[in-house]
């Protein structure tokens, strides 16, 4: 960076606090925000990137970040893609395929340490790995950061130490490696009440915990309802030529108009099949079969699929640098 960050920002910290969905009471009302956001994303920071999933808010966010570059003629950014070794293969051939469609510049993070222990041993999901075998800087996040005490830890990613190592520090590595200082994330205040407090550009400054950089949120405002309405009225008409430019909602999987595949679609297969929220392979479970956009979205819970330990715990590894 050119000078010290954050000096040649000009960005308000404090804008949207106090708010929730409801101060945006319309669909025109998210999108003029998210694209007001991302604007400003893209022009303040020097070098920004965008954290996706693959999953339906990340690739909401992405599509803000593609219109507005093309609109303000600005430079679509680098991805992040964090691989914590647990992914649904749907969702690594989705991330794939539409990174080659869309000529995205993608970053793999990951922690390769803790990877090739992994590997190296031909571990499963929830098989332990012992601390002492990992290099001193995971072990310095185990003890000193983590204040972790037992001499192994499960290899699964909805758990306190492996959520830290496997996307944290695999997020804090690729965001120092890359001199990352905003970086666009699909966080929304509705998904997890630990977000619920977030801020529209929120700061992450302390260089004891990660490398100070601030978090740009340009869809904090939508809650699970729109961002379906978004996708199949906006994201897909306009990203697929050859779906109804009046949009069009499918009714299950088979459901797609005009001849189209779910290759076709930058919507992952497994909404269609029934999941809401897409974490590990091995914690994450459908809540329905129906598509993830028919469902009671008003009165269940769209994280239930999720391994509730880590849910429980996500105040204390979003300070810790977590999404």
């Amino acid at each position: 960076m050119a000078t010290e960050f954050p000096d040649y920002l000009d960005v308000d910290y404090t804008d949207g606090e106090g708010e929730d969905p409801e101060d945006y009471p319309t669909i025109e009302d998210k999108l003029e925000k998210a694209i007001e956001v991302t604007r400003r994303g893209l022009e303040q920071y020097e070098n920004p990137s965008v954290m996706w999933t693959g999953g339906k808010d990340s690739t909401l966010t992405l599509y803000f970040v593609k219109e507005v570059a093309d609109r303000f003629d600005l430079e679509v950014p680098p991805v992040i893609f964090i691989d914590h070794y647990q992914h649904f293969d749907e969702l690594f051939d989705f991330v794939e395929h539409w990174a080659d469609e869309w000529d995205l510049e993608v970053v793999y993070a990951r922690n390769d340490d803790a990877g090739r222990y992994v590997e190296e041993n031909d571990l499963e999901p929830g098989d332990d790995i012992p601390v002492s075998e990992l290099s001193e800087h995971n072990q310095h996040h185990i003890r000193d950061i983590l204040e972790y005490e037992e001499d192994t830890f499960p290899f699964l990613l909805d758990t306190y130490v492996g959520n830290h190592l496997l996307k944290t520090v695999a997020l804090n590595d690729a965001l120092e490696e890359y001199d990352i200082d905003g970086i666009l994330s699909g966080i929304r205040w509705d998904e997890q009440e630990a977000r619920a407090d977030e801020t529209f550009f929120s700061p992450r400054h302390d260089p004891e915990i990660y490398p100070p950089h601030d978090r740009v949120q340009p869809i904090l405002q939508f809650d699970e309802a729109d961002v379906w309405e978004t996708f199949w009225h906006f994201v897909v008409p306009e990203t697929v030529e050859e779906y109804p430019d009046e949009g069009y909602v499918p009714q299950d999987y088979d459901d797609l108009p005009n001849g189209l595949t779910h290759e076709d679609i930058p919507v992952s297969p497994k909404y269609f099949e029934g999941f809401r929220s897409l974490g590990s392979e091995v914690s994450t479970d459908k809540t329905e079969s129906t598509p993830a956009w028919l469902q009671d979205l008003d009165n269940t819970t769209e994280r239930a699929g999720r391994a509730q330990d880590k849910e429980d715990l996500m105040e204390r590894l979003r300070d810790l640098g977590y999404m």
